[in-house]
């Protein structure tokens, strides 16, 4: 089940025989799917090695020293861990180093056989530089929907980041499944609704709303708020900080209660708290947690702009 989507990972970042592919996980990631990434590395021809760590609190937190240093000596680095490590310095410094780093926190399975991994990448660059062509000049973005979502977010000085699971050069990252445009916004205010999913709490049955002054989350209310207040408070007033806004792409992707897929679902907007240090913000958190806003209307300085999943 698993072979298909390992296959995917070694098409989408080129990997070339006699190229060292480092393999990090934890000790609750799906063994098949370690296993899979694995046989896919050695059957091209590359030097494969396993790293193994306990798994992280939050995503986010950085992985020990050793995996930090081995990540910075590989060229090809896969990392299915249980939480992500893309928001690390640790992935910041191996990409800096050269490596192609490809993060995918929480896979599944089934995630590795269906929905947003089995994605075209060329299919996916294509769709997102229309789209960045199409944003790279907005300075101000609104996002509107009736669960009550109502933010604006000041882009000025800004740049739109592409996600699209291609990954051929050295020093790139991607995660996996695909298929997102994002930026680290200036400013942001307003409310925001999460109605889809968040970061370490799955499909929500009830929404979460958010009120944003400053860039900064200063009131949360819903069934889940003190546990997400708990959850924040635990590292500090920059976990509060609006790290992310982003945009699906990926008409593959599914909503199934898992962010690293659900945020890349076509037709979604998605607003993340704490870390934006590693695509051009000025937070390092320890922390970065995405919420899934679904049918959002976008205002692109002020002219209406339906967030639609099959065009732009």
């Amino acid at each position: 089940m698993t072979t298909k989507g390992a296959k995917k990972v070694m098409e989408c970042f080129g990997v070339k025989r006699k190229e060292s592919v480092l393999i990090v996980v934890d000790t609750s990631t799906p063994p098949s799917i370690q296993k899979s990434l694995f046989d896919a590395a050695k059957n091209i021809g590359c030097e494969v090695m396993v790293l193994t760590m306990m798994p992280r609190s939050r995503h986010g937190e950085e992985p020990p020293r050793v995996v930090s240093e081995a990540m910075m000596n590989a060229d090809v680095v896969i990392a299915p861990t249980t939480l992500s490590l893309t928001h690390t310095q640790a992935r910041i410094n191996a990409c800096k180093a050269g490596a192609r780093v490809a993060s995918m926190p929480g896979i599944t399975e089934v995630m590795m056989s269906s929905g947003g991994i089995t994605a075209d990448c060329r299919k996916l660059n294509e769709i997102a530089l229309t789209w960045n062509k199409r944003l790279e000049n907005v300075r101000e973005v609104r996002v509107v929907t009736e669960s009550g979502t109502d933010i604006v977010f000041d882009l000025d000085g800004c740049t739109w980041m592409m996600d699209t699971g291609m990954c051929h050069e050295k020093g790139c990252s991607s995660n996996l499944p695909a298929g997102e445009m994002y930026i680290a916004p200036k400013n942001a205010n307003g409310v925001f609704v999460v109605d889809g999913s968040l970061s370490g709490f799955g499909l929500l049955e009830s929404p979460l709303e958010i009120t944003v002054r400053n860039r900064y989350a200063t009131s949360i209310k819903g069934k889940l708020a003190d546990k997400l207040e708990v959850m924040l408070d635990r590292v500090g007033e920059k976990a509060r900080n609006i790290a992310e806004l982003g945009i699906g792409i990926n008409p593959k992707a599914k909503l199934i209660g898992n962010v690293l897929e659900d945020e890349k679902v076509g037709g979604t907007v998605h607003i993340a708290l704490g870390d934006n240090s590693c695509f051009g913000g000025d937070v390092v958190a320890g922390i970065h947690l995405d919420g899934i806003i679904k049918k959002p209307v976008l205002f692109l300085d002020g002219k209406k702009f339906m967030c639609s999943p099959k065009k732009i």
